[in-house]
Formats: structure tokens, C-alpha cells, sequence
């Protein structure tokens, strides 16, 4: 059960984190430089992480299995890290922020799940579309 939530609490505890950083980010730092520094930093604690956890002579075997994956998720990283930025520079609360941009992702999903792995789209889900959308304009009313 455990193995379940663990990666839950994961994601909730550091986007939480990573919407009070990227909110607390000065408005007249460089978006890419901020970036930069963020990537760097990430890319030394996963280095660190990934040679800790593999023998360093199975490193390049470990490499080696990558796929286009990895490329297209950096690219995909920088623009969600980009559009948060630029999301919050724009005025967005914290509060509603990212609550709209994950509502808007959720339904995304949905559709990205029955186009590309076959999942079936439930009346259940409609009507949560439905309801989401429907908190959307709510949220956006005040």
C-alpha cells in the first residue's frame, strides 16, 4: 500500500515546493538564466543520485538504454518551468495558478489517454470534464 502513496506525497510535497519557488522567483531575474541554475542544480543531484545508486562501471551500460524519451521530456520540462514563470509574472495567484493549468492538464489527459494507450473515456469522466470546466469558469470569475 505503501509503495502506492509514497510517490503521491512525492509529487504533491515538491510541486508544492516548486510553486513557492518558481512564485518567489525575482520578476527581474532572466527567466533562461534562473532555468539554468535550476537545471544545474538538478542535474549534479541526479548525477550524484545515479552513480550512487549504479556501479560507476555500469554507468555507460545504464546510458545506453535511454531513449528519445529523455530528450523530448527536457524539452517538455522547459516549457512547463518557462510557462510557470511566465504564468506567475503575468499576475497569477499561487492559489488559483496552477490550479487552473492542472484542471486544464487533467482533461488534456484524458483525451492523450484514449488517443495514444487506448483508455476508454467513461461517462464518469465526461461529467468530471464537465464539472471541471464548470470550476474553471468559477475560479476565473473572481
Amino acid at each position: 500500500m505503501w509503495e502506492m502513496f509514497w510517490p503521491v506525497l512525492l509529487v504533491v510535497l515538491s510541486n508544492t515546493f516548486y510553486n513557492i519557488c518558481t512564485k518567489s522567483t525575482p520578476s527581474n531575474v532572466n527567466a533562461f538564466g534562473t532555468l539554468m541554475l535550476t537545471y544545474l542544480t538538478a542535474a549534479i543531484l541526479t548525477g550524484i543520485i545515479f552513480l550512487f545508486l549504479v556501479k560507476p562501471e555500469n554507468a555507460i551500460i545504464e546510458l545506453s538504454k535511454v531513449n528519445w524519451t529523455s530528450i523530448v521530456l527536457g524539452i517538455a520540462i522547459v516549457g512547463l518551468e518557462l510557462g510557470y514563470i511566465f504564468m506567475y509574472r503575468a499576475g497569477w495567484k499561487v492559489s488559483s495558478g496552477a490550479l487552473v493549468a492542472n484542471i486544464c492538464l487533467a482533461i488534456a489527459l484524458i483525451f492523450v489517454g484514449a488517443i495514444l494507450y487506448g483508455e476508454n473515456i467513461t461517462i464518469k469522466q465526461v461529467a468530471g470534464i464537465l464539472i471541471c470546466c464548470a470550476g474553471l469558469f468559477l475560479i476565473n470569475m473572481g
